[in-house]
């Protein structure tokens, strides 16, 4: 077999899968966090979940990574449905 052509840093499939989940759910969290009508949350809330991030950005456990993007989603939740809720 030949060498192979990826960079060495290349991720795996299951790797970038997950990035694209974690991508995912960051970009709803924000597009989600532009729907909060105050501005003073709007924008503490934009500065936590950038810096949540940002924070995690260089984990590698695994279990660890999956409860982060469990947590995030059930933030993610959380924040819609109290949208929701605050629009009725």
């Amino acid at each position: 077999m030949g060498v192979s052509r990826l960079p060495s840093a290349a991720l795996s499939l299951k790797q970038f899968l997950q990035r694209q989940r974690v991508l995912g759910i960051y970009r709803n969290m924000m597009r989600t966090i532009r729907k909060v009508p105050d501005e003073a949350d709007r924008k503490y809330l934009s500065d936590w979940a950038r810096d949540e991030f940002k924070r995690n950005k260089n984990a590698t456990d695994k279990d660890a990574i999956r409860m982060m993007i469990t947590q995030a989603n059930n933030h993610l939740e959380e924040l819609q449905t109290s949208l929701a809720l605050a629009g009725s």
